[in-house]
């Protein structure tokens, strides 16, 4: 396929919006000004918040395969604060597994997946136990704790900072892995052991930022996010070209 899209102009400038957008929405969200909790709108900017979280750990996901930025220190600043802001997480620790992701998918030496259980509690559970850590935890406390040393009330932190992350947790394991690489295989998965979204774009963009056509983020980890819809649509021009057996 020629749909392949590496660096390029829009890397930083999309990365930079997406921090942006989460960091001013988050803003507004704990401040005063904004909405109460029993407002019905407060729901809306949840899901909202939500999705910028995602977002986050896309971009931190889009750094790991050094798609942000040629320049290799800025693409690593970029998915550094990302994954920080996203739930305190290490990005060098998260390169490592997912190098290690890439290299063998759904094998016993891949740290994403399953291989005693397809269910999805127990196998989110191995999930989280294999990438939570004692310092994340202890982060995610202290930011806690910094927001409400500034005056931030407790409730719109637990709703508008601490429910989004999760919201966003469950996003990216049920789209990000979870459905792309669960048992058992049909042929289109070879030879990633990964299968794609088969709805529209704009399906998959709200679903999980096209991350969830996933045998092209396999078939071509150098492609940013953004782009993934291109290798869907060359891969779909290729299998309509074949000839009917």
């Amino acid at each position: 396929m020629s749909a392949r899209v590496g660096h390029g102009p829009w890397g930083v400038p999309i990365a930079l919006f997406i921090l942006g957008a989460w960091a001013g929405h988050l803003v507004w969200l704990l401040s005063n000004e904004g909405p109460s909790w029993s407002s019905p709108l407060a729901w809306l900017h949840i899901l909202v918040q939500g999705y910028l979280c995602t977002g986050l750990f896309i971009t931190g996901h889009d750094a790991m395969h050094g798609t942000v930025s040629r320049r290799r220190w800025l693409n690593n600043a970029v998915g550094t604060a990302a994954c920080f802001l996203f739930a305190g997480l290490s990005y060098h620790r998260l390169v490592v597994n997912h190098r290690a992701h890439h290299a063998d998918p759904t094998s016993e030496s891949d740290p994403d997946f399953s291989t005693r259980t397809q269910s999805f509690w127990p196998w989110l559970g191995t999930f989280m136990v294999r990438y939570a850590t004692v310092i994340q935890f202890s982060v995610m406390a202290l930011k806690f704790n910094i927001l409400w040393w500034l005056g931030v009330e407790q409730w719109r932190i637990w709703l508008f900072w601490v429910v989004p992350a999760v919201l966003g947790t469950f996003q990216l394991f049920y789209f990000g892995t979870y459905v792309p690489h669960r048992r058992p295989e049909t042929p289109e998965m070879a030879p990633h052991h990964a299968r794609t979204l088969p709805r529209n774009h704009w399906v998959a963009m709200l679903s999980c930022y096209f991350f969830s056509y996933h045998w092209e983020h396999h078939e071509s980890p150098s492609t940013p996010w953004w782009a993934l819809w291109r290798m869907k649509d060359a891969r779909a021009s290729v299998t309509d070209a074949r000839p009917a057996a």
